[in-house]
């Protein structure tokens, strides 16, 4: 989540190239399916992501995905251990986190990621 260029398709760029799956970029459709948040991307866009400076890139994508967590981008963590913190969307409680004003976010986030039991 955050404003215009606050490094949304940055972050989603960096973790593609880390070999995570593109869902969407711009607009992300949710919804709540069997108490799990579900994103979608709208038709008009699949398989899209813009690049500031580039353009508009094509890139392989998933149909959906299951949110886990959010990151709002627009609001910096000051906290070197900062307590959890959680957002409701679409009725569901999930673990938000604040950008960390490091530059390893992408690598943090799938590092975070990867230790979610499934």
């Amino acid at each position: 989540m955050g404003a215009s260029g606050s490094g949304k398709s940055t972050l989603a760029l960096h973790l593609m190239a880390l070999g995570c799956d593109l869902v969407a970029d711009d607009q992300t459709q949710l919804s709540c399916v069997d108490k799990h948040l579900i994103a979608r991307c709208p038709d008009a866009i699949k398989g899209q992501i813009e690049a500031r400076g580039f353009g508009i890139l094509n890139a392989n994508s998933v149909e959906k995905a299951q949110i886990i967590c959010a990151i709002d981008l627009d609001l910096n963590e000051e906290q070197r251990f900062p307590e959890l913190k959680t957002i409701e969307l679409c009725g569901q409680n999930i673990r938000l986190f604040h950008k960390p004003g490091i530059e390893v976010l992408p690598f943090v986030l799938l590092q975070y990621l990867k230790g979610i039991p499934v």
